[in-house]
């Protein structure tokens, strides 16, 4: 192989998974002889086509005009090796192992099932150029007057939500409201970093595009009380003709969400479902989905090593 060439993603499934797709294609060897002008190898006998390296191909990444050639080869030889393990394993008869079994019936199911999500998604109307500019023009924090943050974070459960708002109004440091939290033993996870406003949760962003450099604020999250220090921001806004194309794959992305988790709702609740055993106590008292823990929710350090100050957690 040329070593100037880049190396390509491609990607050969796992035996239990091939063996899935092929109970699905539901086209054995028989088939594939029907189509001899489509056999591009032949394994001790076993055929490969033309169409299972197209399969692969078309889902393979960076594949151009000038290295499509070189990809299909490499496909074809990962598939020659495939099919000498298949044999194998089918000779010693690991095809027939519960283990296995189980899990090509598990990779049979998800192939279905999410073949037809896939069509549900894939119904959705797609958003509008015009669509996507209105929500730029909505959303200036995000583009036209993105700003890239230096952020120290200091995050506590919700139930501590007024504790941190008093130290804040006190203008105390986040060094102070650390250690404030410590002495009082109060669990907190603490972070610093840098954060582009389209990388932050919508809330967060549309709250400190107000803020000023310097600034600390309190704003609540799903993971509990999160404060936020403004060490320094740069403004680096991204253009319309960049940002159109996001915000439709924006759209397209979370239209495809809601479609699906609707779908999903309205079969739910049409379908008669009898769940039983333990699972039946668990439908009728459903058990409380545990927290996580607040030092690991963020990937934050230990509290104990408040005293080095926020500035220096890493």
């Amino acid at each position: 192989m040329d070593k100037h060439v880049k190396p390509l993603r491609i990607l050969v499934l796992p035996l239990a998974t091939i063996a899935a797709l092929a109970t699905l294609q539901g086209c054995g060897k028989e088939e594939h002889k029907k189509a001899a002008s489509q056999v591009v190898a032949k394994v001790n006998g076993d055929e490969i086509s033309v169409h299972q390296i197209n399969h692969i191909l078309a889902k393979a990444q960076g594949i151009t005009a000038e290295n499509a050639e070189q990809a299909k080869r490499e496909i074809l030889d990962k598939l020659i090796n495939q099919q000498l393990a298949i044999q194998q394993a089918e000779a010693a008869k690991l095809d027939r192992d519960p283990g296995v079994m189980q899990t090509i019936e598990a990779a049979r199911r998800d192939v279905i099932a999410r073949a037809y999500l896939d069509k549900v998604a894939a119904a959705q109307p797609k958003a509008t150029a015009d669509e996507a500019r209105k929500y730029y023009a909505e959303h200036p924090e995000l583009f036209a007057q993105r700003r890239v943050y230096n952020l120290q974070e200091i995050l506590v459960p919700a139930s501590h939500l007024p504790d941190v708002q008093q130290l804040v109004a006190q203008n105390k440091s986040m060094q102070d409201i650390a250690a404030n939290l410590k002495g009082r033993e109060i669990k907190f996870a603490a972070n610093a970093g840098i954060r582009p406003a389209d990388q932050l949760p919508m809330p967060i962003a549309a709250r400190l595009h107000g803020a000023k450099d310097g600034q600390t604020v309190v704003v609540e999250s799903a993971q509990g009380a999160m404060v936020l220090h403004i060490v320094a921001s740069q403004v680096q806004p991204v253009a319309q003709d960049d940002a159109v194309p996001r915000i439709q794959m924006f759209f397209a992305n979370q239209r495809a969400a809601d479609a699906v988790a609707e779908e999903m709702k309205n079969l739910r609740a049409k379908a008669k479902i009898e769940q039983t055993g333990e699972f039946a106590i668990a439908r009728q008292a459903p058990a409380k989905v545990p927290q996580p823990d607040i030092e690991t929710a963020t990937g934050a350090i230990d509290p104990k090593n408040v005293a080095k100050g926020v500035a220096g957690l890493k």
